[in-house]
């Protein structure tokens, strides 16, 4: 198994260049990054060749491994899609976060999953021709990929060894409540490629006339709704060696205890895997 850090919050939040961002996941004991190759990411998806493998090089120099990309391609036609599949295929990436398609609303559920598992046609290919796994991210909120049940529909025609999903326990029980996270767990435990470890909480919210609202936050893995280490145990018991990410997506912390408690979420997520 290989725990790799989401390098969103290294650039958002501590607005560090990559090699800085390199160091400090060494420091902080990951054994690689999860490298944000989309928009406002450290390497912007229409970038030349050279830059994204710039890049990987740079990381794997400081003795990370990179396993995985996060794009936001949808599509083969999308621009550098199938480029950023023939960099990750020759640099040993081994699969990448697909982008999201929006939900559209009430009464356009069965169009858009006959239109996106088009788009999963077209990537599917690409996999194929490079062996790097793309993945759907389940994704709570106005996403097509909120629901396990609607992953698994995009993806039961697929042979999960060139298209998978990427689990997420915490967006499966924010989005699924008490049972989702276990049963959407179960569904797709064959297409599991990727896992994201993070925690959310919901909190009540009372208004200027005392009307109460209920909103989420993102809350340390160890302490949010999703119960992880259940999770986890379920993700072992079928064999599950792929790569773990942890996102550490604390927006309302400073960089210094961000980093602090990324750490702690790391600790514990080695403590679940035995890795410690």
């Amino acid at each position: 198994m290989t725990v790799v850090m989401f390098t969103k919050m290294l650039k958002r939040t501590g607005g560090l260049p990559l090699e800085e961002a390199g160091e400090e996941l060494v420091r902080m004991g990951f054994d690689g990054a999860d490298l944000t190759v989309r928009p406002g990411g450290y390497v912007e998806p229409e970038a030349s060749a050279d830059e994204l493998a710039d890049a990987i090089g740079l990381l794997r120099g400081k003795g990370l491994s990179v396993p995985m990309l996060t794009t936001s391609i949808t599509s083969a036609d999308d621009v550098a899609a199938e480029e950023i599949f023939d960099i990750a295929a020759a640099n040993g990436v081994e699969a990448l976060k697909l982008g999201y398609w929006h939900y559209d609303g009430f009464g356009n559920i069965q169009r858009q999953i006959d239109a996106c598992r088009e788009d999963l046609a077209g990537i599917y290919d690409l996999s194929k021709e490079y062996d790097v796994t793309p993945a759907l991210h389940i994704h709570s909120g106005d996403h097509l990929t909120a629901e396990a049940a609607v992953v698994w529909e995009l993806l039961r025609d697929f042979d999960p060894a060139y298209m998978g999903a990427y689990l997420d326990p915490g967006h499966m029980t924010l989005e699924g409540g008490r049972s989702g996270w276990e049963i959407g767990l179960d569904l797709l435990q064959e297409y599991a490629t990727m896992v994201a470890v993070k925690n959310f909480g919901w909190k009540a919210v009372e208004g200027e006339d005392d009307t109460i609202t209920w909103e989420f936050d993102h809350y340390p893995v160890a302490d949010g709704i999703a119960p992880f280490d259940e999770a986890t145990g379920h993700l072992l018991s079928i064999g599950f060696d792929g790569i773990w990410s942890i996102h550490s997506e604390y927006y309302d912390l400073e960089y210094a205890a961000l980093a602090a408690q990324t750490e702690r979420d790391l600790a514990y997520l080695q403590g679940l895997l035995g890795t410690t």
